[in-house]
């Protein structure tokens, strides 16, 4: 996936979701503009890869959508966290605490 330039690892995009959706409900271009935001413009999350992602999550029970009105009284799909989705988020964070620490280990070897 582009994302600015910058290729996430699999699974990663998953994990970048649950954590902006711990924080509040939002629609689908909120948590791609959150994300983008954040990064300090580092990542561009397109539609393509962000909405399968969205679906993915919900049927796995991890987040749940709701349909309601924007600031803009347009119809959208908010989407919020659920109680499996906090204790994936955390095991998902402690196994990304995992890698990116051993993968510093093999990169900092002399």
């Amino acid at each position: 996936m582009m994302s600015g330039g910058l290729d996430l690892p699999q699974g990663t995009l998953d994990l970048l979701i649950l954590k902006t959706l711990s924080l509040m409900p939002l629609h689908g271009w909120a948590i791609s503009e959150r994300l983008h935001q954040v990064s300090q413009a580092t990542l561009t999350i397109p539609q393509g890869s962000l909405y399968p992602a969205l679906h993915r999550l919900e049927r796995r029970g991890w987040i749940a959508a709701e349909w309601g009105a924007s600031d803009n009284n347009r119809r959208t799909k908010s989407y919020h966290l659920t109680r499996s989705g906090r204790k994936q988020l955390a095991a998902e964070r402690a196994a990304w605490a995992t890698l990116t620490r051993t993968v510093e280990l093999v990169l900092d070897m002399d």
